[in-house]
């Protein structure tokens, strides 16, 4: 088959002519790419490698101009549509089936306003590229523990990360935000204009439109106290007995987690922490922590905040197989740590890894009903994260991560964080309703009423308007 024949057969799925896709290409400042057309591939790519969609098109915009023009073409011509930002989402819904994908990777912008503390992003930035801009001014925003992940998705989702514990979430470190509507409008979300818009996006993900910016307020941060602590497995449950313990009176500069992984062919226990002041002070504090058991690994010192944002990046790489589920847990009782050694126990990968997560104090000074965000009171995620290079390992994956999860229901909530939200069968409209509570998500559904009535803006944790 020609590839002239590949990209008329995409473009008559979704209606459009190459007359139209031509006129397309000459009105934008960014590149409009075919299943034919050198970089396609590259482009349709995201991090889990899970998902292998193929847009029928896909508009790389350069600025506002170019995602009305494509917000514009996809409303006009019903066309299924995704919004791609860093393309990190373990869902996948970046990316989509021969609808029109909106890519805004090359979105980049940053600036910095020092004196008023704050920073103004394009929607295609990534956390690594936003810290090393704040971060020569030794400023920073909560950001994701994967400096890769794109700030947008974050963001709209909640967004936890190491600064929570003294910041809050990255939604509430969110001053503004720039959003085309399903309209093809330009509006602005602040707690002075729009501001139903401005609750709903922080943590409402992208229900309401494509944001191209966000608007930040910066904090001082400098030299960070971080580093891990790794045990033999056989020592996790009094591991974990001590670190649920430790955390429940932990300051706000401390942000911590647990996790199970495999270091050097052996299952282990590792504590990963990030205190943000004064070293010294930072020392007495962990000096409990560090004393605990006999440790196989200390690598616990002073470094760069945007270095230990990078930390992470090894531990998910790009293109795995990726599956996860998550819930919040009721607490770290004996009965819930059975289930979870019994499944450490046997990772189906030397790759895969499980989390517990403490949510830091900083998230919980916000009041509940401020934001979308809905899980304020919540003390630890517990994320499954089933992973592996090889495709092969699909339903090896798959099958143990729905088998944990299921085994620890008893110990968990019914809420997850929409962040962590699959796009597998088994995440379906209970589990987006759960994640918000009942009655914030109505609250959703009005404002999804309200911005994206046809729901043009599906492919996301999706809040389904009262008319689809």
């Amino acid at each position: 088959m020609s590839v002239t024949h590949i990209a008329s057969q995409a473009n008559d799925c979704m209606g459009l002519g190459q007359s139209t896709i031509d006129e397309l290409k000459v009105g934008l400042r960014g590149t409009v790419l075919q299943p034919h057309d050198p970089g396609y591939d590259d482009s349709r790519t995201i991090w889990n490698a899970m998902i292998d969609s193929r847009p029928g098109l896909i508009i790389r915009c350069a600025g506002v101009a170019d995602v009305i023009a494509a917000v514009d073409l996809a409303r006009t011509n019903n066309l299924l549509v995704s919004v791609r930002g860093g393309g990190h989402n373990v869902s996948g819904n970046a990316v989509c089936d021969g609808g029109l994908m909106i890519d805004l990777s090359p979105m980049k912008s940053i600036h910095i306003n020092v004196a008023a503390r704050t920073a103004r992003a394009e929607g295609g930035a990534t956390w690594k590229e936003y810290d090393r801009e704040t971060q020569t001014f030794g400023l920073a925003s909560t950001g994701g523990a994967v400096s890769r992940t794109g700030i947008g998705g974050l963001t709209l989702g909640g967004g936890w990360g190491w600064l929570g514990g003294m910041y809050g979430l990255a939604c509430d470190n969110l001053l503004s935000a720039d959003l085309v509507t399903a309209n093809g409008q330009v509006v602005t979300a602040s707690a002075d204009e729009n501001e139903d818009l401005f609750w709903g996006l922080r943590g409402g993900g992208g229900n309401f439109g494509v944001v191209t910016s966000f608007e930040y307020a910066l904090h001082p941060v400098g030299e960070v106290l971080a580093g891990r602590l790794v045990y033999p497995l056989a020592s996790a449950r009094e591991v974990l007995a001590f670190y649920d313990e430790f955390t429940s009176s932990c300051p706000d500069e401390l942000v911590s987690l647990a996790a199970f992984l495999t270091m050097d062919e052996q299952p282990v226990v590792g504590i990963t922490v990030c205190y943000l002041g004064g070293v010294q002070e930072g020392e007495r504090l962990l000096q409990p922590l560090r004393e605990f058991g006999s440790p196989i690994l200390d690598d616990i010192g002073r470094t760069t905040y945007v270095a230990f944002q990078q930390a992470f990046d090894a531990v998910f790489p790009e293109g795995y197989q990726n599956y996860w589920k998550s819930n919040f847990l009721k607490d770290l009782g004996a009965g819930g740590i059975d289930v979870i050694l019994d499944y450490v126990s046997r990772l189906p990968t030397p790759e895969s890894i499980v989390m517990i997560e403490q949510i830091g104090n900083g998230v919980r000074r916000v009041g509940k009903d401020e934001t979308a965000f809905n899980h304020r009171d919540a003390r630890y995620c517990l994320l499954l994260c089933a992973m592996s290079p090889d495709p092969a390992a699909k339903e090896s994956i798959v099958t143990w991560t729905r088998d944990f999860w299921t085994a620890m229901e008893p110990f968990t909530t019914d809420s997850v964080y929409v962040n962590y939200l699959g796009a597998e069968e088994d995440e379906g409209d209970d589990r987006v309703i759960a994640a918000y509570g009942l009655e914030k998500y109505q609250r959703l559904v009005a404002l999804k009423n309200k911005y994206d009535p046809t729901n043009l803006f599906q492919l996301n944790q999706n809040i389904k308007p009262t008319a689809s």
